[in-house]
């Protein structure tokens, strides 16, 4: 029975709904978490915000409950709230995870997914557990640690932080049925998460994020064991250098060249990427390569990035690296971002400035780089495949079909989704992986992006292209003149707190049932809704096919625009694809735009710049006029 007291409080809480001070789904969560006994210890800190009736505080804390979107649990970080990392949506994401795993071990014939190395029982389930350089993530890794250990999982933890995808190969070398890393990526200083992994060491998918989801919804009392104790008692091992150098190995193994003449200028932008991917290019011999100091050491404030928002894909990141490599010569400036599974490049050009790649131009060079070496030392064949995200770059798939492999494109966002495609097809034909967010994967020692592939496969190329007097940027135009003009541009809009949610919804919906059939330059004539599983033409806007693809809040818009020439105009293909991001509160928009390549080169990639640059900013007046 409720107390007079807490009644009150709770009547005070629907008067705020009602009020519009509150929304309902805020109301909701803050209620159970003053009722249920397993929220008492936050009871007195909640009564105490409504009585002082900080409504915007409580919706911030309140207004949604965490779900696992495209990289797990991730989000700002608080003392408490169902909306917010903290002590208890931690523990909670551990148990829901131990219980789910636990049951689906019982009905495996094996508790293993692979076979144990000797003199190792089979009897407990297994998980490894990593986190980066965040704040509050080591306190965060061992309340997870200390849940699953009390869930009778054995438990092997690193102690110091290391990088996101050495967490998935110690998930495969260690044999265990899940893993878990703490850490937000790239998001504000302010954000922390808790991304799973499975017992492939790719990160959990449908339909097991569902099944943890509906745990972590019903977790009451949570189990934990000490630390401390634990570590004793070998329930927790800790991992240190044996497995760090078998990472290494594994993925200094997959070199291509032996060029090594480049001079770099690494930053790991204050995570930790100097375990893997700094380690990596030096056991290599790259000794052109060092590391920019002042955003050399691990902190979680990113103090010496540029708005403490240390995401490589954002050009501004590089500015004090650049400015450094300036007075180095330095010929390439790389940058990971804190948790090493993606990798940024900014390529000295004839003039002595320095160009920022894009996630889809380092796909491009990338894939290149890594099927003409292929193809040259006679490792590839029609069988084996290279996989690349719906809203990555057509160039790359133009460039596999060049080199006559299968290319695997009708991928959903995320390398959750691109690990599960290498399984699928057969990991001993998988060539290589990219995203246009700058991730890329190559190999069999773990499931997921990593930035050290990329910094080898960056270096190499950049290595080899040296020897002939070029650079990055002239093997580029070289991949145009043979592929075609392909040029890109990402836009995000943000959409923050308890209404944006809503509104990107809003903007989804609109877009499907009436959607604007020529934005600037570009004129649709189809869509592909990745939810209704439906092709409609356009303007009609009526079914025309079938699409058997995974369900996904995704539209791609297909069109043309016409390219003003010198004498005459010319079309191009022009796409579209919009989508709400997995992992942070904002709607994203991709363009594309190709076009057949004439000896005037620069000029055609102007036209189709200009083009691109056009209908996107159609496309952005058009997202900001739905209310």
């Amino acid at each position: 029975m409720i107390d007079t007291s807490l009644q009150s409080i709770l009547s005070a809480i629907e008067a705020a709904v009602g009020e519009s001070l509150l929304t309902r789904k805020a109301a909701d969560n803050l209620s159970r978490w003053l009722t249920e006994p397993h929220y008492a210890e936050y009871r007195e800190r909640l009564v105490d915000l409504v009585q002082r009736e900080d409504f915007a505080e409580l919706n911030r804390l309140f207004w949604e409950r965490i779900p696992f979107g495209t990289g797990g649990r991730r989000g700002p970080m608080s003392d408490f709230g169902s909306a917010t990392i903290n002590d208890r949506t931690i523990a909670e994401s551990a148990h829901g995870l131990a219980v789910y795993v636990k049951r689906w071990c019982e009905q495996q014939a094996s508790p293993l997914p692979h076979p144990p190395r000797r003199g190792e029982g089979t009897s407990k389930p297994r998980a490894a557990v990593a986190f980066d350089s965040r704040h509050r993530s080591r306190e965060f890794a061992q309340r997870t640690a200390c849940v699953l250990a009390a869930h009778g999982f054995q438990v092997f933890y690193f102690p110091e932080p290391r990088a996101t995808p050495e967490l998935s190969f110690a998930v495969i070398a260690e044999c265990c049925q899940t893993g878990v890393v703490i850490s937000a990526s790239h998001n504000p200083p302010s954000d922390n998460g808790f991304k799973a992994y499975w017992s492939t060491g790719g990160q959990i998918l449908p339909p097991h994020d569902a099944g943890i989801i509906a745990c972590v919804d019903v977790a009451t009392t949570i189990p934990s064991v000490d630390f401390e104790e634990a570590v004793r008692d070998g329930r927790i091992k800790l991992l240190g250098e044996s497995m760090d150098a078998a990472y290494t190995r594994a993925v200094c193994l997959q070199s291509l060249s032996i060029a090594r003449d480049i001079t770099a200028l690494y930053t790991p932008l204050h995570g930790v990427g100097e375990s893997s991917v700094y380690r990596v290019v030096k056991q290599l011999g790259f000794d052109g390569v060092s590391i920019f100091e002042p955003q050399r050491t691990l902190d979680g404030s990113f103090p010496n990035v540029p708005d403490q928002l240390p995401n490589p894909e954002r050009f501004e990141v590089f500015g004090p690296a650049i400015a450094h490599a300036k007075q180095t010569g330095a010929e390439l400036v790389l940058a990971s971002d804190p948790d090493a599974d993606r990798m940024a490049v900014a390529v000295r050009d004839r003039s002595g400035e320095y160009v920022c790649l894009t996630g889809n131009q380092l796909s491009a060079l990338l894939t290149d780089h890594v099927l003409s070496h292929r193809a040259a030392n006679g490792t590839l064949t029609a069988d084996h495949f290279i996989i690349e995200t719906l809203v990555t770059t057509p160039l790359v798939a133009a460039i596999g079909h060049h080199y006559g492999v299968k290319v695997v494109r009708d991928v959903l966002v995320g390398f959750k989704h691109i690990a599960f495609e290498i399984d699928r097809h057969g990991p001993d034909k998988f060539v290589f992986a990219t995203e246009e967010s700058i991730g890329f994967m190559a190999g069999n020692y773990c499931r997921d992006k990593d930035a050290a592939i990329g910094a080898i496969y960056v270096l190499e190329l950049a290595a080899e292209l040296k020897q002939r007097g070029e650079n990055l940027l002239d093997h580029l135009d070289r991949l145009h003149a043979r592929h075609g003009i392909h040029v890109e541009q990402t836009v995000s809009i943000m959409a923050p707190g308890p209404t944006g949610r809503a509104r990107v919804a809003r903007i989804m919906q609109a877009l499907r049932t009436a959607p604007v059939c020529a934005m600037g330059p570009a004129v649709w004539n189809s869509v592909r809704d990745y939810e209704r599983h439906e092709v409609r033409s356009l303007p009609e806007n009526t079914k025309s096919a079938d699409l058997p693809s995974p369900v996904s809040d995704l539209l791609i818009f297909e069109g043309r625009a016409t390219l003003p020439l010198d004498e005459t105009a010319g079309e191009c293909e022009v796409t579209l694809a919009v989508r709400p991001s997995g992992t942070e509160p904002k709607i994203k928009c991709y363009g594309f735009v190709r076009t057949d390549a004439s000896p005037n080169l620069a000029a055609d990639k102007r036209r189709a710049h200009d083009c691109l640059v056009a209908a996107m900013e159609a496309v952005q007046s058009w997202i900001a006029s739905v209310p």
